[in-house]
């Protein structure tokens, strides 16, 4: 059997990353096959507990320590459990410089650490599609953040707060008493945070294995060799439709190389292609991408895996005493692919909601899952990603993809910076996404007409009561300031359920981002 692109181009680097991509895989197809078994790991005991060693118990770090790290400067007693060593990956994470300023204002680093965190930055930043629109934005995603340094700069900001690590720890159970939480038979605390993302043992058990509603498959390299390019892309098509798929690749340089992704929308079906064949397909297409042979490049690292997105989002768990954050609870929408955007963006506001749900007992799962509120601005996006895909057996034009991408990206680039920049932040506005709507609508009434039958009637009239609501979180934010006065005079417990409902109406009309 001849040796395919992937498996020579893997081959160059070290470790065995081939088993690693084929592992994946596995999962994947158990996900899209529907038998991956259902773990049980939270339990209900009716005794009390007693005595707790913690406020919080934490599981999963790489993104658990930026909530960890924020509570225990504020003073509250936390745990800190992960399964292996806490340490940064290798490749940036990307994101708009102002989305940075929580650390500053959560006093997790300051200003010169955050400086030396910062380990690229490029502009601009380039959304175009095949055979129309070409858009460039200046400042959208273009800080490449130095996970390595960030996350051990808080783990001695933790420590030095009085946090406590626990790593080679991994998360085998938790029992709920009327009182509290105690995990692997040994921590005990009053609340439970789940940061162990996608595949945390607890969302599984919660979903009761439910399949997603769709897939990000993600496939890409870090290489050295391409020609000197201080721009990237955000959104890139130069393909129409090919294997069911719509491929679209972003491109932003490194401080190794320069980082190069393929990725694509799809449903769970089974038939869909595996990642390893994403790969090959990658490879191929990544010389005309870039302009570059794939034997003038020097391959440092891969990428790769897949992000389950659930209409059901944000989760809310049916036990007391645990908040799904993060990954684990859908935070983000299924556009997006990487916890770390999502978690900085709400990270004031769980911080700030965790230590008033502490201080008044506020723990019950009907009161935590007002932390995870249903956000409009999340829920529209789900017709954007099925209009962004196509059905596994569905006909539809090999381009008609990149056409209506092309047409709302040329209506949102005349509309300015305040509709373009926050869309491409994953942030849905009610005015910005109307005179989206209305203009593209005008201009192109015919191509508007032809994404009904492709997204389906009831998607669409699912979409228009979230946009409703859209604009009617719009409205109430707007108002919400005439409530402060009379929220201080109500007790504590009280407080506690109005700013969550105004946290609900800011962010779930994206009021929370300025430009």
């Amino acid at each position: 059997m001849p040796t395919s692109l992937t498996q020579e181009i893997l081959a160059q680097l070290p470790g065995d990353v081939l088993r690693g991509l084929r592992h994946t895989d596995e999962i994947l197809k158990s996900i899209r096959e529907n038998n991956a078994p259902i773990p049980t790991v939270v339990k209900e005991s009716k005794e009390n507990l007693g005595d707790v060693d913690w406020d919080v118990i934490i599981c999963g770090g790489t993104l658990g320590i930026l909530i960890g790290c924020a509570l225990a400067v504020r003073g509250w007693r936390v745990a800190l459990l992960e399964r292996g060593i806490l340490r940064g990956r290798e490749q940036e994470w990307n994101i708009s410089r102002q989305e940075l300023a929580v650390f500053l204002h959560l006093n997790l680093l300051t200003e010169q650490e955050l400086e030396r965190a910062i380990a690229t930055q490029y502009n601009p930043a380039r959304v175009g599609f095949h055979n129309g629109t070409e858009v460039w934005v200046e400042n959208v995603l273009n800080i490449g953040v130095d996970p390595v340094y960030l996350l051990e700069t808080l783990k001695i900001k933790f420590l030095a707060a009085g946090g406590h690590l626990l790593e080679n720890t991994p998360f085998c159970e938790a029992v709920i008493h009327p009182d509290g939480v105690i995990v692997n038979n040994q921590f005990k605390a009053k609340l439970l945070i789940d940061a162990m993302g996608h595949f945390s043992p607890i969302i599984k058990q919660a979903r009761q294995g439910k399949k997603p509603d769709a897939l990000c498959l993600v496939v890409g390299s870090c290489a050295q060799g391409f020609t000197e390019n201080s721009s990237g892309d955000l959104l890139f098509s130069f393909t129409p439709l090919q294997n069911q798929c719509q491929y679209f690749w972003e491109a932003f340089p490194a401080r190794d190389g320069r980082t190069t992704y393929l990725f694509t929308y799809l449903d769970a079906h089974p038939q869909r292609l595996s990642l390893e064949d994403l790969f090959e397909e990658y490879l191929r297409l990544l010389p005309k991408y870039q302009s570059r042979e794939l034997h003038q490049l020097k391959f440092q690292r891969a990428l790769f895996g897949f992000f389950p997105s659930y209409r059901e989002s944000p989760l809310k768990t049916p036990w007391n005493r645990i908040l799904p954050m993060g990954d684990s609870s859908g935070n983000q929408s299924p556009l997006s692919f990487g916890g770390f955007g999502a978690m900085v963006r709400h990270l004031k506001r769980l911080t700030l909601g965790v230590e008033e749900a502490l201080q008044t007992n506020q723990l019950s799962a009907k009161s935590l899952a007002l932390l995870q509120p249903y956000q409009p601005s999340l829920s529209v996006t789900w017709l954007f990603q099925k209009a962004m895909s196509v059905g596994v057996n569905q006909n539809i034009s090999p381009a008609q993809i990149n056409q209506l991408l092309s047409a709302v990206f040329l209506q949102m680039q005349q509309l300015g910076e305040p509709v373009l920049k926050p869309f491409l932040q994953d942030v849905v506005q009610f005015s910005a996404l109307t005179q989206t709507l209305i203009k593209t609508g005008l201009s192109h009434p015919g191509l508007i007409a032809k994404i009904i039958p492709q997204v389906g009637l009831g998607n669409l009239l699912d979409w228009m009561v979230h946009y409703s609501n859209l604009g009617i979180y719009s409205a109430l934010f707007n108002l919400s300031p005439g409530l402060e006065s009379w929220m201080k005079n109500q007790p504590s417990s009280q407080q506690y359920y109005w700013h969550r409902l105004i946290d609900a109406w800011k962010y779930g009309s994206g009021s929370d981002y300025e430009l």
